[in-house]
């Protein structure tokens, strides 16, 4: 059998679902399976020297560029071993993972893939080397699986990671989980879609309810569904989350629901509310249209606005996303996009990591089918995993870093998110050269819960972000014993 390591480098904050479900496949089968989640842990350097296999968890962008800076550092330690990256964003940028030595990418529902390569490399006495032929494991599987529960044991605790901020109420403890992957939508910026190409898998629901009862008997007090969209199979969705609610009632949750499917599946949001889930998070993008058409959301500006008023009506917390700088964004729009927050009272709801994101266009990206977006960009840069481009308007790259610069300071200092919505007004308007009126943000009377660890997609980390988490990863990579995240980190 063989000795696997299995390693995150980022995910937000939770404890890593797509390095926990692998180790539970893997151990099952009977090979020896270390977890390490570098944002919260260290590397076992006897461990790492000692293993077969090493496969590094690729999820989201940011992940990856700090998997890539890793790679080098485990390649040095255990020369002899497999590498394998797997994950969303593995075959997306597969040709730059193997120029740096790895020899197995797997993507989409990578379980079963992970087992074929350990039971491929078991007994080998030497790992022969990097892309030294192909593999012979699909790249991007979408088999239908029968997934098993994830084996935690071992991991940090709970308590360590992201947790659940309630003004005027303190903290709890926050257990994450997965009910489906894929998404069966085609918007033009997820790093989703060049994947499942519109299909989605269902993880199912005794799967997922003892996901959840290992995780409340661990001190979980809320849980974080990390679907892409929890709607995309709604039946499955309402199902869990009555039997969530009939064996935890006490324990909240939050999903991840599209605009689109919030107004297709109004009739459903009470019953949400009514079995705990406490906020819904939702990737608005954008408030103009013709930006919204360019990405392929499926929804307008007036659909948002009517499910913000029916989260009003129904009394249930909703947080809008937002990817506000685009191509297309123009110094106007973006003060519209925060008037908009201004007169829908929405300040505290958006965490202000999100106005200051800038549009990433990834290799595969469905962006890439617009003409006006193939002239723009540059040739694809490996390093930073994107296609860069410029806006028209120096000012809206200025302004971009500026409002970046602000959420992080707003982070450092623990400020309140209507006194940085109120400092990103002012650049906003001085960037326009416009004088501002009041932004008016008064709390509001209902107390808006967050994750601690701002949820963002489809975006570029920004510089401090990259900085701080990358730090901290390096470190753990490096060092034996545990070390403390920077301030804002946890």
């Amino acid at each position: 059998m063989a000795t696997v390591v299995l390693i995150s480098t980022y995910e937000l904050g939770r404890q890593p679902f797509g390095m926990v479900s692998p180790a539970a496949w893997l151990r099952s089968r009977g090979h020896e399976v270390a977890c390490f989640d570098l944002t919260r842990q260290s590397l076992d350097d006897a461990v790492v020297r000692g293993a077969q296999l090493i496969a590094l968890y690729l999820p989201m962008h940011t992940a990856t560029r700090l998997a890539a800076q890793l790679i080098p550092t485990l390649r040095g330690r255990n020369p002899d071993a497999h590498l394998c990256c797997y994950g969303l964003y593995a075959p997306m940028n597969a040709a730059y993972l193997r120029s740096l030595g790895c020899a197995t990418i797997l993507g989409g529902e990578f379980e079963a893939g992970l087992v074929h390569l350990a039971e491929r490399l078991s007994g080998i006495p030497a790992v022969r080397s990097a892309g030294a032929e192909e593999q012979p494991e699909p790249m991007v599987s979408l088999e239908r699986l029968n997934f098993e529960i994830p084996y935690r044991t071992g991991m940090p605790p709970l308590e360590k990671y992201a947790n659940l901020v309630i003004p005027g109420d303190g903290h709890r403890i926050v257990g994450s989980t997965e009910a489906s992957r894929g998404c069966k939508h085609l918007c033009r910026h997820c790093p989703i879609v060049p994947v499942y190409k519109g299909a989605f898998r269902i993880v199912s629901r005794d799967v997922v309810m003892a996901d959840v009862r290992q995780q409340v008997a661990a001190g979980a007090q809320h849980i974080s569904f990390g679907d892409p969209d929890f709607f995309n199979g709604i039946r499955h969705a309402m199902d869990l989350v009555e039997q969530f609610h009939a064996e935890f009632p006490k324990v909240s949750y939050d999903v991840t629901i599209k605009v689109e499917h919030l107004r297709k599946h109004e009739a459903h949001l009470v019953r949400l509310r009514d079995t705990g889930c406490l906020f819904v998070i939702t990737a608005v993008e954008s408030v103009d249209d013709e930006i919204l058409n360019r990405l392929d959301k499926g929804h307008t500006r007036a659909d948002f606005l009517a499910v913000v008023q029916k989260f009003r009506e129904l009394s249930i917390i909703l947080h809008p996303t937002f990817v506000p700088f685009t191509p297309w964004t123009t110094t106007r729009g973006y003060l519209d996009l925060l008037t908009v927050l201004r007169d829908e009272n929405l300040a505290e709801n958006v965490a202000p990591v999100q106005l200051g994101i800038r549009l990433l266009i990834p290799e595969g990206s469905r962006l890439l089918e617009l003409d006006e977006v193939r002239h723009m960009v540059a040739p694809f840069d490996a390093k930073s995993l994107v296609y860069p481009w410029k806006h028209d308007d120096a000012r809206l790259d200025t302004l971009s870093e500026t409002v970046q610069a602000i959420a992080a300071d707003a982070d450092r200092r623990k400020q309140t998110r209507s006194t940085t919505f109120a400092q990103i007004w002012q650049a906003a308007h001085d960037a326009a050269s416009i004088a501002a009126p009041s932004p008016n943000t008064a709390r509001s009377a209902q107390p808006v819960p967050f994750l601690s660890e701002p949820w963002y997609c489809c975006a570029e980390p920004t510089a401090d972000q990259l900085v701080s988490i990358g730090t901290v990863a390096k470190k753990r990579a490096s060092q034996p014993e545990p070390i403390t995240a920077p301030d804002g980190f946890v």
